[in-house]
């Protein structure tokens, strides 16, 4: 059953090589591949948006040992979040024609999945790009590993990123103090103060070591990392770290972005004894090991958005053909917030 006539082929992003460090547009190319029929317990959704995560460069680079997500060969097409509509489905499926989901089928316009493999979006978010906000992983962190606290004093690096912006928010909201975020450009640090409500924020590559601003920043320490970067900003948070501190790994921007590193690993020298004295945890954050935590952070995050406490800071690129280019630009650290790429209806 379908709810209208659909073209014989659509697009979709392949990767045409891969490449021996960060991927150009280059690597990937704009195939045409036929349009599927859907067969018993699969849905044909249009694809309305997808997200350009760093996580791609991962994928791309072929290092996921750890990683629930198979690795990228050249000819594959690339995969992510989305969320579109059912366009044809087998009668007495599950899902009918118009109904809105989600699905890891994005960079392409029409997406063959398993129903089971589809999530309703319901009404919960005001808007359904708002599905794709990467919030879910630092709530978790913030509530399941470091127990944010009234009062304490956060540190969110990579706070510009599609996660960051969302985490000092988030942890205002669950009663930090005092937030602080990482970012490499002074536009963007200033938005994180001016737009998002951070306290202070440390600017990467600005001559002065980010030890040395955090001292300045939080001069009694302390009391949670959020972490996307890894690196230095983690060794200076270790130095920073107040009795009792708590951190939560998310991810490593300093492996992924880093040229020839294949996405895969992020080396940091820290102080492992200031971790002992200072009775510091530091765990990572895996959201397969805290399965109710979407449901209830998209709960937490669609009454925070009606009420206007929270905001979802992104960029809409129009059109598939661009998508490349904004995997390009996310590395560049160009954009502010999520990047996600906009299908024509």
């Amino acid at each position: 059953m379908t709810t209208a006539a659909l073209p014989r082929t659509a697009r979709e992003i392949r990767l045409t090589a891969r490449p021996e460090g960060l991927p150009e547009p280059a690597h990937f190319t704009v195939a045409e591949a036929p349009l599927p029929e859907p067969g018993p317990g699969q849905v044909l959704v249009r694809n309305r948006h997808f997200l350009v995560f760093p996580g791609l460069l991962t994928l791309i680079g072929g290092a996921v040992e750890g990683l629930p997500l198979p690795s990228l060969r050249p000819g594959d097409a690339l995969f992510g979040p989305a969320v579109g509509e059912v366009v044809a489905a087998p009668a007495g499926g599950p899902l009918g024609p118009g109904a809105l989901v989600s699905h890891l089928h994005g960079w392409r316009e029409y997406a063959l999945v398993d129903a089971a493999d589809c999530t309703p979006l319901g009404d919960a978010l005001p808007d359904p790009v708002a599905h794709l906000a990467q919030g879910s992983a630092p709530y978790g962190a913030l509530t399941r590993l470091a127990g944010v606290r009234p009062g304490d004093t956060v540190l969110v690096t990579g706070a510009a990123g599609a996660v960051g912006t969302l985490a000092g928010q988030t942890a205002r909201l669950l009663g930090a103090g005092r937030v602080i975020g990482t970012t490499g450009s002074a536009e963007k640090a200033e938005r994180l103060v001016a737009e998002l409500g951070y306290d202070a924020v440390l600017l990467r590559g600005s001559g002065r070591p980010i030890a040395e601003q955090l001292a300045g920043a939080a001069p009694e320490g302390i009391d949670v990392l959020v972490d996307t970067v890894g690196g230095e900003q983690l060794a200076a948070a270790v130095g920073a770290a107040r009795h009792g501190a708590r951190f939560a790994l998310l991810g490593a921007l300093s492996g992924q972005l880093a040229p020839g590193a294949a996405g895969a690993c992020a080396p940091a020298e820290i102080d492992s004894f200031r971790l002992v004295v200072r009775g510091v945890s530091v765990r990572g954050y895996l959201g397969t090991e805290h399965p109710g935590v979407e449901q209830e952070w998209t709960g937490r995050f669609g009454a925070w958005l009606r009420s206007g406490e929270i905001r979802f800071p992104h960029v809409r690129i129009p059109g598939i053909d661009r998508a490349p280019q904004a995997l390009r630009e996310l590395t560049d650290g160009r954009h502010f917030g999520a990047v996600v790429v906009e299908l024509p209806l």
